[in-house]
C-alpha cells in the first residue's frame, strides 16, 4: 500500500515538470519566431542610416578680421608755432572749449622788435621819398628839372613804397607768429606748454578737436587693405557696447616704420567714446556674393581633396567638389555641384558610394530636410589677423 502511494507521487511530479517545460518552450517561441518570420526588408531597414538632405543655397559669405583702433575726432588740428621763442602768456588749458580765432598763448619770438624797427625805418624812408617826389613835381612843371630827373625821383618813391610794404608784412607775420590763436572751434584735448617754456617750430603746442562726429583710425596689412573700400561698414566694440562706422579714408602708402596701411572711419552715435580710447573693431577681410554654398559640416576630405555625398536614384554617391571661402557654418562651392543636387548634410560613418540610406522627412519618417536651392543667406566669420 505504501509503495503504491509513492509511485503515484512520482507520476505527479513528472507531469508537473512536463507542464513547466512546455510553458517555457511556448514563451520562447513567442519571442523568437516573430523575428525569424519578419520580412527581410524590415530587418534591412533597421540597419540603414537615417540622414538629412539639402540643396545648395545661393547667398553671401563674409569673413571678418578683428583689429584694434584708436578713437579720435573727425576734425582735429595740431597747433605748431611758426617761429621759435619763449612762451610769455598762456590763456587756456586742456579741457577748455575755445572759439575760432581765440588767443591760446603768446610767444616772444625775439624778432618782433626787430621787425618793428625795420617797419618804422621803411615808413620814414617812404615819407621822405613822397615829399621829395612832390617837390620835384613842382620843379618839373616850372622847367627847372628834366623829365629824366623826375622819373628817377619817381622810381625812388616807388621803391620806398615796396620796402615799406615788405617791412609791414614781416612785422604782421611776427605778430601773428607770436600770438597763437585757435583755427577752429572745439575742445582743447591737450595743452603741452607753460609760461617761460622755450618752443621750437617742430613742437606741438596743443591739440584741438572739432565739434563734428568722432572717428576711429587703425592699421591693416596689405592682404586686408585689398578687400576694403570707402563706404564699407565696420563694427566697433567697447565696454560691451556696439557701434557702427563707415570707412572714409584708405591710405595708398604703406607706413615705412610699421609696414601697414592706415585706415580711417567715421563713427555714428559715438559721443560716449573718449578721444584716444582703444577699441575692438571688425572689418570685412574677404567676401563672396551670390555664390553657391552648403553647410561646412557636409564636406569630407580624402587625401586633401574635398568631396560631398549626394543622394540620387535611391543611393549615395561620392562627388568631388571645389571650395572657395568658408566659415564655421557655410562653405562656398565653386565646382562639382548644382543647385538641384541633394547633398547629404548628416554626418555618418556608414556613407560610401552606392550605400543605402533613409531620408529624414521621407514617407513614414517625421521631419523635413529638403530646402530650395534658390534661397539666399549670409554667413559670417570672425578671425584674428595682423593688426597694429
Amino acid at each position: 500500500m505504501k509503495r503504491r502511494k509513492q509511485t503515484k507521487q512520482e507520476d505527479n511530479m513528472k507531469k508537473k515538470k512536463v507542464i513547466i517545460t512546455a510553458v517555457v518552450i511556448v514563451a520562447a517561441a513567442a519571442i523568437i519566431l516573430p523575428r525569424f518570420l519578419k520580412p527581410k526588408e524590415e530587418v534591412a531597414a533597421a540597419s540603414v542610416p537615417v540622414v538629412s538632405i539639402q540643396k545648395p543655397e545661393i547667398g553671401n559669405i563674409e569673413l571678418y578680421t578683428g583689429l584694434t583702433g584708436t578713437v579720435e575726432p573727425s576734425d582735429i588740428v595740431y597747433i605748431i608755432p611758426k617761429a621759435a621763442g619763449e612762451v610769455t602768456d598762456v590763456y587756456v588749458k586742456a579741457g577748455d572749449y575755445v572759439e575760432e580765432g581765440q588767443e591760446l598763448l603768446h610767444i616772444d619770438t625775439k624778432q618782433v622788435d626787430g621787425a618793428k624797427i625795420n617797419l618804422d625805418t621803411a615808413a620814414v624812408s617812404l615819407q621822405d621819398a613822397n615829399t621829395n617826389l612832390q617837390r620835384m613835381s613842382v620843379l618839373l612843371q616850372s622847367g627847372d628839372i628834366s623829365q629824366q630827373q623826375f622819373e628817377q625821383v619817381q622810381s625812388s618813391a616807388k621803391m620806398a613804397k615796396l620796402q615799406y610794404d615788405a617791412a609791414k608784412l614781416a612785422y604782421d607775420n611776427q605778430i601773428e607768429f607770436s600770438t597763437i590763436t585757435a583755427p577752429i572751434s572745439g575742445l582743447v584735448e591737450s595743452f603741452n606748454v607753460e609760461v617761460h617754456d622755450n618752443v621750437a617750430q617742430s613742437n606741438v603746442l596743443c591739440v584741438i578737436s572739432g565739434e563734428g562726429t568722432k572717428a576711429v583710425s587703425f592699421n591693416v596689412t596689405e592682404r586686408v587693405v585689398d578687400g576694403l573700400s570707402t563706404g564699407d561698414v565696420i563694427r566697433i566694440e567697447k565696454n560691451g557696447s556696439d557701434y557702427h562706422g563707415v570707412i572714409t579714408e584708405i591710405s595708398s602708402m604703406v607706413d615705412a616704420s610699421t609696414g601697414l596701411f592706415k585706415i580711417k572711419a567715421s563713427l555714428e552715435d559715438a559721443d560716449s567714446l573718449a578721444t584716444g580710447a582703444q577699441v575692438k573693431l571688425y572689418v570685412t577681410s574677404s567676401k563672396a556674393e551670390n555664390v553657391m554654398m552648403i553647410p561646412t559640416d557636409a564636406i569630407y576630405y580624402q587625401g586633401g581633396k574635398a568631396m560631398v555625398y549626394t543622394y540620387k536614384d535611391n543611393a549615395v554617391h561620392e562627388v568631388p567638389v571645389e571650395v572657395g571661402i568658408y566659415d564655421a557654418e557655410k562653405t562656398e562651392i565653386t565646382g562639382g555641384l548644382s543647385t538641384e543636387d541633394d547633398v547629404i548634410v548628416t554626418w555618418s560613418s556608414e556613407l560610401f558610394e552606392g550605400s543605402q540610406v533613409e531620408i529624414l522627412g521621407a514617407s513614414g519618417t517625421a521631419g523635413e530636410s529638403t530646402t530650395d536651392g534658390a534661397s539666399s543667406g549670409t554667413a559670417e566669420n570672425t578671425t584674428e589677423a595682423e593688426a597694429e
